[in-house]
């Protein structure tokens, strides 16, 4: 690269950089001004343009808010007080922004509940969300019916659907609702430190926690987001990802509405139908999580893939063999990768589309950043600290574990969980001085000499094996490449009392999948203690709501045949062989050695 693009790169990047941050300043978690306020505000100046659009039906900016003071109003009516919380359990639809937005105008908080849980997992939701009242329609209505055992407490059902048994008719008494604004008064004496919405983790390796979002933090993302895709009026932004989570629900919103654009909103994901989606309605961005594009990428060839308008994908998870078919195969002609977790402190964007890098702090830029990678012990999962008891930060290119500074500003702020005993399990003290304070992501990242950051794995996924680290994230991004293989989900097993755990995959695969050409492409792809020792066949990969492969159950079945009913290979000296039974009890007993 000559003198003058390195220059015209870093000149891009601290732009863009400025813009985004310049348009969070003013965010302060004592300031008056709640997410409430921001929407509002588009809501003046926008008030005739359309805001959300779904299957067939459009909101302008004044009936979104219209239909939002009907639900405050409703609020008031069924007595939810001020501080309180509401549950909302529902699919994509048009009515789900405009739910949480009205109730946020008298002060309630909104808990968005997973609407692919049911029966304990469920209960286990809204249980810990407080909630006392719980918003339906005529999809999620039985999922809340089945677990209405498991409630700690009890729970007025209200659906937007038929009423039947306990449930109360929303429907009808929205109608009677007022439609004007409730006086700001309603709200008067929050501030943004307080809670606005609860959204909760996805549950990967358990049950999930219910991450309190306050005003500020979400303010972040969506003015964040609107800032960092240079979101116009014009613009219409596809989303198809669920919006009980920030990245659709929050991130994807703010980019719109916040600059006079338009949702439009699709009620899931289809990969048959999303280019024939976003050619016919126009879009010009869409929000992705990382497997939702590899989906497109597996997909057969359909003509609408590269007639649209689209200038911008932009999210998180994005592997560099499936971005590189996104801008290629897909005609995307940007694309704006970032870092961040609901719950966490941490947030950076890929400015200048590095392939690969989820975000960039280079090192003469390093004081507007909170984030820093500390050396990590896999087997300890824990941090490592030197002799004067101080965290060591990790070199250039080593993964470390991403951790963010906890100080009193709204962007490095750390709200945490509505369980506060798990929110201070997420802190980490004294860790380069003595009293400072950080969050710990949970993430291994490691950064170039550049300042690009690039993601490794989650801790606990990454396992040692043959005195290695094996992080399984870069080990599932290889075999993705594989002959025959759709998808490929890495985890680690315990063999008998062997050191560490061997790597086994879970494939998806279709034709032209071989088990000894398999063998070849690992070995020639990866080192020996990277290499999957065991295989297993899959129909499909579990995901959660937003498309993040579930291990536990996978973890926990190992590759006992008794256990498992899919096909089940072991690495052999030339091929995956067939792992039977006899087999199996071979390599308990070590008389067969991996």
């Amino acid at each position: 690269m000559s003198l003058a693009e390195r220059l015209g790169r870093e000149f891009k990047f601290v732009s863009a950089l400025i813009r985004t941050l310049a348009r969070v300043a003013s965010i302060a978690p004592d300031s008056p001004r709640l997410l409430t306020d921001d929407l509002e505000a588009a809501v003046d100046r926008w008030r005739e343009r359309p805001a959300i659009s779904f299957e067939g039906e459009t909101l302008t900016y004044g009936a979104m808010d219209a239909l939002a003071n009907r639900y405050a109003h409703w609020a008031e009516q069924a007595r939810v007080l001020r501080g309180e919380t509401v549950a909302l359990l529902m699919p994509n639809r048009l009515d789900y922004l405009p739910i949480w937005y009205g109730l946020s105008k008298v002060g309630v908080a909104t808990a968005l509940i997973n609407n692919q849980l049911g029966g304990e997992a469920l209960a286990h939701c809204l249980n810990i969300s407080g909630a006392a009242h719980c918003l339906v329609d005529e999809e999620t209505g039985p999922l809340f019916e089945e677990a209405r055992k498991h409630l700690a407490h009890p729970m007025q059902e209200w659906t937007l659907g038929e009423p039947r048994g306990e449930q109360h008719g929303l429907g009808a008494i929205l109608k009677s609702c007022n439609a004007l604004r409730p006086d700001r008064s309603r709200r008067e004496g929050l501030t943004a430190k307080d809670t606005a919405l609860y959204i909760y983790t996805s549950g990967t390796t358990g049950l999930p926690k219910a991450a309190r979002i306050a005003h500020m933090r979400a303010q972040l993302y969506m003015r964040g987001f609107a800032a960092a895709t240079e979101a116009r009026a014009d613009d219409r932004i596809y989303v198809t990802l669920p919006l009980y989570h920030a990245t659709g629900g929050l991130c994807a919103v703010g980019a719109a509405l916040l600059n006079g654009g338009s949702v439009v909103l699709k009620r899931r994901f289809s990969g048959s139908h999303f280019w024939s989606d976003v050619a016919g309605e126009g879009c010009t961005m869409f929000v992705y999580i990382g497997e939702l594009c590899r989906y497109l990428g597996n997909a057969p060839e359909v003509p609408q893939e590269r007639a649209h308008k689209l200038r911008l994908a932009f999210g998180n998870g994005l592997r560099p063999d499936v971005w590189e078919k996104l801008t290629d195969r897909f005609a995307v002609p940007r694309v704006l990768e970032f870092y961040g977790s609901t719950e966490g402190n941490v947030s950076m964007f890929n400015f200048d589309g590095k392939l690969g890098a989820v975000g960039r702090a280079p090192r003469y830029l390093r004081p507007l950043f909170n984030v820093r990678l500390v050396k990590f012990d896999v087997e300890a999962e824990a941090p490592v600290r030197g002799r004067d008891g101080r965290c060591l930060e990790a070199e250039a290119g080593e993964a470390g574990e991403c951790v963010g500074q906890i100080k009193g500003d709204a962007r490095t702020a750390y709200v945490g969980y509505a369980d506060r005993q798990a929110s201070q399990k997420k802190v980490l003290h004294d860790v380069f001085r003595r009293g400072d304070s950080w969050f710990l992501t949970g993430d291994l990242l490691r950064q170039d000499l550049e300042g690009y950051f690039y993601f490794v794995d989650r801790v606990g996924d990454t396992f040692r094996w043959k005195g290695e680290n094996v992080a399984t994230s870069e080990v599932a991004g290889v075999l993705a490449g594989a002959p025959g293989v759709r998808e490929a989900n890495v985890y680690g097993v315990k063999v008998s009392d062997l050191d560490g755990r061997a790597g086994m995959a879970g494939l998806v695969v279709g034709e032209g999948f071989d088990p000894a050409a398999f063998h070849q492409f690992v070995g020639e792809r990866l080192p020996a203690y990277a290499q999957p020792v065991f295989v297993r066949l899959l129909p499909q990969i579990a995901v959660t709501g937003t498309f993040k492969y579930r291990k536990l159950d996978l973890v926990a079945e190992g590759f006992d045949p008794a256990k498992v009913r899919d096909p089940l290979y072991v690495r052999g000296p030339k091929s995956y062989q067939k792992l039977t039974r006899p087999l199996y009890a071979k390599i308990l007993s070590g008389e067969a050695r991996l």
